[in-house]
C-alpha cells in the first residue's frame, strides 16, 4: 500500500505570532492554541496544517536547528479586491510585503507577504474578464 499524503507542517519561533497572522487569512484555531507547542487545523480536502514551536521540535530532537524559510503557502481569495485588501491589511499589521498586488500573465491577481517566520504566503484570485 502506498502512503497517503495527510499533513503539512510549519516550524515557528512564536506560536501566538504565527497564529495571529494565519487568523487574518481566515484560519480558525481552538481557544488557547497560541499557548500550545503544537497546533493543527484541518482545511478543505482533509489536509491537516500543523504548527510546532522550535522548542517543541527540540523536545524530541535536541539537535533541531531552524532553517531559513523556503517555499510557501498560497491562499485562494474570493476575488481580486480581496487580494488587494488582504495584502493592505497584512502590511498595515506589520507583516512585510514581498510583492505588491499585480495582474499575473496566467490570469490571476497575485500578491505575496511574509509570515512572522519568513514563510512567503501567496494571495491570489482569478481575474474575471468583463463581458
Amino acid at each position: 500500500m502506498a502512503p497517503t499524503f495527510s499533513a503539512i507542517g510549519l516550524a515557528v519561533a512564536d506560536m501566538a505570532a504565527s497564529l495571529s497572522f494565519y487568523r487574518q487569512l481566515g484560519l480558525t484555531f481552538p481557544a488557547g492554541a497560541e499557548d500550545e507547542p503544537h497546533v493543527e487545523v484541518t482545511v478543505s480536502g482533509g489536509i491537516r496544517l500543523m504548527w510546532d514551536t522550535h522548542a517543541s521540535l527540540r523536545s524530541f530532537d535536541p539537535d533541531y536547528q531552524p532553517e531559513p524559510s523556503s517555499g510557501g503557502w498560497a491562499f485562494h481569495c474570493a476575488d481580486t479586491g480581496e487580494v488587494d485588501k488582504l495584502h493592505t491589511d497584512l502590511v498595515a499589521a506589520g507583516y512585510p510585503s514581498v510583492k505588491e498586488p499585480w495582474d499575473a500573465p496566467w490570469g490571476q491577481r497575485y500578491a505575496q507577504v511574509r509570515d512572522p517566520d519568513g514563510t512567503i504566503v501567496d494571495l491570489f484570485a482569478q481575474i474575471t474578464s468583463p463581458k
